[in-house]
């Protein structure tokens, strides 16, 4: 199991009226946290990019706990639970300032060969990164 954590500051165009977090800003959020988890794992999404590889988005799901407000401080902690095949699973927790959970969400990936469009397994680089975290 590999995780990781990141910080983000709300900022005030991601709040609706009443100042909280608008709930499609946590699709953002969820895209920081694993943006930010590859790239302490030493990959970033351009050089899995440049390798021919693409990682679209085929689920998304949220659970709202309470509310994010604008100008909170969150901890977003990113979790690969399972080791990836074609498919790869990212699960997140979102803490507000005060340590409190807030929200869960979880967003399913798949690696995608960039020039025959179709899934592929994950490049070698990848699969070695995460090694460590999956025996």
């Amino acid at each position: 199991m590999y995780t990781s954590e990141t910080s983000i500051r709300v900022r005030y165009g991601e709040t609706d009226q009443m100042g909280y977090v608008y709930y499609g800003n946590y699709a953002m959020y969820y895209e920081v946290g694993r943006v930010e988890s590859l790239r302490k794992l030493g990959l970033t999404y351009k050089e899995l990019e440049e390798m021919g590889v693409m990682m679209p988005v085929l689920e998304n799901k949220s659970r709202f706990l309470s509310a994010a407000l604008y100008d909170d401080q969150l901890k977003v902690v990113t979790t690969i639970r399972e080791k990836p095949g074609v498919r790869i699973k990212f699960e997140y927790e979102i803490f507000n300032g005060e340590g409190k959970l807030i929200h869960q969400g979880e967003t399913i990936l798949a690696f995608v060969d960039k020039k025959t469009g179709r899934p592929s397994r994950p490049p070698q680089v990848f699969q070695d990164v995460l090694k460590p975290f999956f025996g």
